[in-house]
């Protein structure tokens, strides 16, 4: 008698907790769609000439990467002070990735290997958190400059670029001195540089959030609550957006801007 009461109790433990993960999912789910962002058909996809744009992950962080020219160019049409300074202070590389991170998280934390729970746990949670963005240069295509890494590969209109690049030269924050970009020291692989970032970064402001916003401003279709996490991101940007793998060794297609 006592071992059947148990096995009822089990039994309803276990329906108990496959009602509570049901319901967890369908909230999920019914948040992702909620928040989604449809895009913007009149800047994607592209009609006419394009740019080109990476979305680089190492596992549980993002950025974007895109060529030094373009950057330049929009800076120059668009009078980004930021982004002017950017591409001028790495005019030797002929790519630029970018990341966006918690100030002392992003700039102690280089690996997984290095993670702290306490230095995570306070970048997700502590209201007020500085941010920065760090910026590296690459004498090669991302797919090359980062071959163990996972990434996707957009094309972006000559307008969603613009319009990105103008959401990106924000993102830098002004030096007291005057300066568009507040430059914080060396970064974290290869040349690279850290700089103050607008701003702040918390749970839901993410490195991933950030990359989407950047892609969203261009009309990239992006859901915040799914890319929350890196594998979300690019799994939303190859389904919805029709973002690609890069082709093998860096090879870049004609007309990719």
């Amino acid at each position: 008698m006592e071992t059947l009461r148990g096995r009822d109790v089990v039994r309803k433990l276990v329906r108990r907790l496959a009602a509570l993960i049901a319901l967890g999912a369908a909230a999920l789910i019914i948040a992702t769609l909620a928040t989604a962002h449809r895009g913007n058909p009149a800047l994607y996809p592209p009609v006419g000439p394009v740019v080109a744009a990476f979305v680089v992950s190492n596992g549980y962080h993002s950025g974007i990467a895109v060529r030094r020219e373009a950057l330049s160019d929009a800076g120059r049409r668009q009078g980004l002070a930021a982004l002017t300074m950017i591409a001028s202070r790495f005019s030797a590389y002929d790519w630029i990735e970018i990341g966006y991170g918690e100030a002392e998280f992003y700039r102690s934390v280089p690996t997984v290997a290095a993670m702290s729970l306490t230095v995570a746990l306070r970048a997700l949670f502590r209201p007020g958190n500085a941010a920065v963005l760090h910026v590296a240069g690459l004498t090669q295509p991302p797919p090359v400059a980062f071959p163990d890494a996972e990434m996707v590969r957009l094309q972006l209109s000559d307008a969603g670029f613009l319009r990105l690049a103008g959401q990106l030269d924000h993102s830098f924050a002004p030096a007291s001195s005057g300066l568009p970009a507040d430059e914080l020291g060396r970064g974290l692989y290869g040349p690279s540089l850290f700089f103050r970032a607008t701003g702040t970064f918390h749970a839901f402001h993410l490195c991933n959030h950030w990359v989407a916003s950047m892609l969203d401003a261009a009309g990239v279709p992006t859901a915040p609550v799914f890319d929350t996490v890196t594998q979300g991101l690019l799994l939303d940007l190859r389904w919805r957006a029709g973002a690609t793998r890069p082709a093998p060794e860096g090879t870049m297609p004609n007309g990719s801007g």
